[in-house]
């Protein structure tokens, strides 16, 4: 950890905050993005998390608006005790380091775990309101901006197959449709990735919620497909159903809207989730191609398997449907054998 961002961010403990320039420092985590995560301890032997988002790169600006959204709405996120946006560094209230995903893969209690993270969600989903006004709007645009990543970096990268004139005109279609429908739905204060690794297990007001800078003013169904339709944990449909209902209902009786009856509150779930795991089959090969993470290819199958049944249940996506079975599935795992092989020997 020789490298210039870890000076600059001991000289800021030690210049700014009165930490010990020789204080314990350890990578706690990485994501997607330029971002860095690490724990320092303090000669207590307490520990803080440090954010380190270098400016040019990442803008720590975001994360402090909606942090303070967050905790109007009543739910845990980390605190933060200081932050300097000169230098892209934060230092927040360490969450400890078990995502709920770990916890169900370790045998948690799913239907404990699983309430908790909906009811903070529920949470932010009635509360939120003020607060997704402050935010940009998920728009018709950016909807469809997100989706086109499929056939540049799944299709034509990963696959190795460019999706061809006729194809090209599908996507398109597809896209416009799924972004109207997204656009009808009730507007709430949208996280964007609230799923299983950004849900932390704490002692007490579980979950600690993390990775928030991205929300934006969006379709209510967006944050639960992120949750139930997990792209690294997958639940039985009824099973997940069951959670949704449950959810329609206390938003309900919370007098939020939720669609004329149960069907179309399950129809705003399932194209806000074909929306996300289409975009989410671009990001993920993206990240590979561009990036050199390959850590999410093997979520791929998954992702593409949460596309395929969603648009084999709507009569509006059939062509779709069958555009994925004839172009996208059989393709698949020659793909991510190729790439693994080549990620290995890199």
């Amino acid at each position: 950890m020789a490298d210039a961002r870890i000076v600059l961010i001991r000289d800021w403990l030690a210049s700014e905050l009165g930490w010990p320039r020789d204080c314990r420092l350890e990578p706690a985590s990485a994501d997607a993005s330029f971002r860095r995560y690490f724990r320092v301890w303090q000669a207590s032997g307490s520990t803080r998390v440090i954010m380190d988002a270098p400016p040019g790169k990442e803008d720590i600006r975001p994360y402090v608006h909606v942090t303070r959204l967050l905790q109007a709405c009543g739910v845990h996120v980390p605190e933060i005790e200081a932050a300097d946006s000169t230098r892209g560094l934060l230092l927040l209230e360490d969450l400890g380091s078990t995502h709920m995903l770990a916890r169900l893969r370790g045998g948690g209690d799913v239907e404990q775990l699983y309430g908790e993270a909906l009811a903070a969600l529920a949470q932010i989903q009635l509360r939120g309101g003020a607060g997704a006004r402050e935010l940009e709007p998920y728009t018709a645009e950016a909807l469809q901006r997100e989706m086109r990543l499929l056939p540049d970096w799944f299709c034509a990268r990963h696959l190795q197959q460019p999706v061809d004139a006729a194809g090209a005109a599908l996507l398109e279609q597809t896209f416009g449709f799924l972004a109207r429908e997204l656009l009808a739905q009730p507007t709430v204060l949208v996280h964007r990735d609230y799923h299983s690794r950004n849900l932390m297990v704490t002692a007490g007001r579980n979950p600690g919620i993390i990775d928030f800078q991205d929300a934006v003013a969006g379709p209510i169904g967006y944050d639960l497909v992120s949750l139930l339709e997990d792209c690294y944990i997958a639940w039985p449909r009824e099973r997940v159903l069951g959670w949704l209902e449950n959810h329609r209902l206390q938003l309900h009786a919370a007098g939020a809207a939720v669609g004329a009856d149960r069907g179309e509150f399950l129809r705003w779930f399932d194209l806000a989730g074909l929306q996300r795991h289409i975009k989410v089959l671009g990001i993920f090969a993206r990240l590979w191609y561009r990036d050199g993470k390959s850590g999410y290819l093997a979520d791929l199958p998954l992702t593409l398997e949460y596309v395929r049944d969603t648009a084999a249940r709507y009569a509006e996506l059939a062509e779709f449907s069958a555009w994925v079975e004839r172009a996208l599935a059989p393709r698949l795992a020659a793909a991510n054998a190729r790439a693994l092989a080549t990620a290995v020997s890199a």
